[in-house]
């Protein structure tokens, strides 16, 4: 019972805050498919920090929340008919955003 009074106390004078782990991403798409890829990264909450277009092939770097990257790879095997790859690692925690 102690432990819950202190921690409510705690809350109530501290600024608690969630955080979340943040994804490095890097995608390879043929450039055709850019757009698509680049709107679903941003719907997935992620930022984008590059993109780097070299031949046909254009290179999306972000960093994404990794709660929202689970079926990542289908949805890009999807989005670019089985022609896009991508990388992932963990990067950095952040505040949840909603």
């Amino acid at each position: 019972m102690a432990v819950s009074q202190a921690l409510r106390e705690a809350c109530q004078k501290g600024t608690p805050l969630i955080l979340e782990p943040m994804m490095e991403l890097d995608v390879m798409v043929p450039e055709e498919f850019m757009g698509e890829v680049i709107g679903d990264i941003r719907a997935r909450k992620g930022t984008i920090d590059a993109i780097e277009t070299k031949g046909k092939m254009t290179t999306i770097k972000a960093h994404p929340p990794l709660t929202r990257m689970f079926g990542y790879s289908t949805d890009l095997r999807s989005m670019t008919q089985g022609r896009g790859t991508f990388s992932m690692r963990f990067s950095h925690y952040d505040k949840v955003i909603k």
